[in-house]
């Protein structure tokens, strides 16, 4: 390869390993809360839980089902992951969201009023270097107090017929 190729060649793929290394995670998946590795602090911890996520930067949705002492619940939530407000329903409750990137984490910060009270969640998802474990760090702030939670998701293997 003669000199003037490699001078043109050689920042090209630079540019390009380094598009690479800077790639933000993909949340796409089935993931299933491990209970075990989680922290729910005073907050009895559901039975289970499983995360359906479909995530194409910036669009996120999120479709969650859990089952507890409240008995069944399922909800879907759309984000857009560029800072835009997003607006999803939790039963009663309208949760207003920014959602947004902080290196390779995503940042929610969410405000909620349930029976009057006002909720904020400030939730910071990182994805293990395998991909393979989804942590939610919570820190949640009512007129009951401070808490922080963590929430440990697994991702499941796609079952093939």
């Amino acid at each position: 390869m003669t000199r003037r190729a490699l001078i043109l060649v050689v920042p090209a793929l630079a540019v390009g390993l380094a598009g690479q290394a800077f790639a933000k995670p993909n949340f796409t998946g089935d993931w299933k809360l491990n209970a075990d590795k989680s922290n729910f602090g005073p907050i009895p911890p559901p039975t289970a839980m499983t995360l359906n996520i479909e995530h194409s930067d910036p669009n996120l949705k999120i479709l969650t089902k859990q089952s507890g002492a409240q008995g069944d619940m399922e909800y879907e939530a759309k984000y857009t992951t560029d800072g835009k407000e997003s607006v999803n329903k939790f039963g009663e409750a309208e949760a207003k969201s920014v959602v947004n990137w902080d290196g390779d984490a995503l940042v929610n910060d969410t405000k909620l009023s349930i029976n009057g009270n006002e909720i904020t969640i400030k939730s910071k998802w990182t994805l293990s270097e395998d991909g393979k474990v989804l942590t939610n760090n919570a820190h949640l702030v009512s007129p009951q107090g401070e808490l922080d939670m963590t929430q440990v998701f697994e991702k499941q293997e796609k079952k093939t017929d």
